[in-house]
C-alpha cells in the first residue's frame, strides 16, 4: 500500500485529507506540526508528503528548505496561499508540486496519481535513458544531440542545456529561478531573467510546431516552465 503523510495543523482538514485518501486505498499518516512532520518522515518513509504551509512552529517553505534532502518523498504544498512569490519560493525550495485552498478533491487526487506514476518511472529505470522521446522531439543524451521528426535541430549550449533540465524534469514545474541557477550558476544577475525569456523564446521557435500553442515547454504564468507531460 502507497504511504502518504499528511502535515497540516487545522484538524478539520487533516481528517478531511485523511478520509478521502483513505479511500483511494492510500496508507495515511499525520503530522499536526512541522517537526512532528520531519520525524514522521524519516520513520515511515512516505511516498508523497502534502504539506501546508501555515504551520504553528515552521514556516512551511523553511521545512522544505531545510529538510527536503533529507527526505526521499515527493513534496506536494496545499496551502491558502495563492500568491505567486509563495509558489515560487516554495517550488524554488523544492516543492514538486502546488495546490491552493479551498481544492478540488479530484484535482487533489490527480496530482497525487501523477506524482507515483514519476515515482515508478523513476524507480523501474536501472540506468539512467540514453535518449529521452516525446511526441516528435527527442534528445540524445549520450551524443548531446536533439531531433524534431529525425531532423536535427541545432542548439545554442544554453539552449541545449535549458531544454535538457526541463526534460529531464518532465511534468515539474520549474521556476524561473531555478533554471537560472542550473544554466548560469553562481554567476547569474538579476539581467539573466530577461535574457532567459529571450533564450526561452529562440528555444521555442527552433522546436515548437507552433510558438503560441507550445507542445513541449509550457508556460506557467507568474512562476516559471514545465516540460509538457499529457
Amino acid at each position: 500500500m502507497s504511504k502518504i503523510l499528511i502535515i497540516e495543523d487545522d484538524l478539520s482538514i487533516r481528517h478531511f485529507l485523511s478520509a478521502l485518501l483513505s479511500t483511494q486505498q492510500y496508507d495515511v499518516v499525520e503530522a499536526a506540526d512541522g517537526q512532528s512532520g520531519f520525524s514522521m518522515a524519516l520513520s515511515h518513509n512516505p511516498s508523497v508528503i502534502i504539506l501546508d504551509l501555515g504551520l504553528p512552529d515552521i514556516d512551511g517553505v523553511s521545512w522544505i528548505r531545510n529538510y527536503k534532502q533529507l527526505i526521499n518523498s515527493t513534496i506536494i504544498v496545499v496551502t491558502a496561499r495563492d500568491d505567486h512569490p509563495s509558489k515560487v519560493a516554495a517550488l524554488d525550495a523544492g516543492a514538486d508540486d502546488y495546490l491552493t485552498k479551498p481544492f478540488n478533491s479530484g484535482e487533489l487526487l490527480a496530482r497525487i496519481r501523477v506524482a507515483y506514476r514519476h515515482l515508478s518511472q523513476r524507480n523501474s529505470a536501472v540506468a539512467l535513458p540514453s535518449q529521452f522521446c516525446y511526441k516528435d522531439l527527442r534528445i540524445d543524451f549520450e551524443k548531446g544531440r536533439v531531433f524534431l521528426n529525425d531532423t536535427e535541430v541545432h542548439l545554442t549550449p544554453i539552449e541545449h542545456q535549458i531544454l535538457l533540465f526541463l526534460a529531464k524534469n518532465q511534468g515539474r514545474v520549474l521556476t524561473s529561478r531555478m533554471i537560472i541557477k542550473e544554466v548560469w550558476g553562481s554567476t547569474a544577475t538579476e539581467g539573466d531573467a530577461q535574457n532567459l525569456r529571450v533564450v526561452m523564446a529562440n528555444l521555442r521557435r527552433k522546436i515548437e510546431p507552433s510558438t503560441t500553442r507550445p507542445s513541449y515547454i509550457l508556460t506557467v504564468t507568474g512562476v516559471g516552465y514545465r516540460f509538457n507531460d499529457d
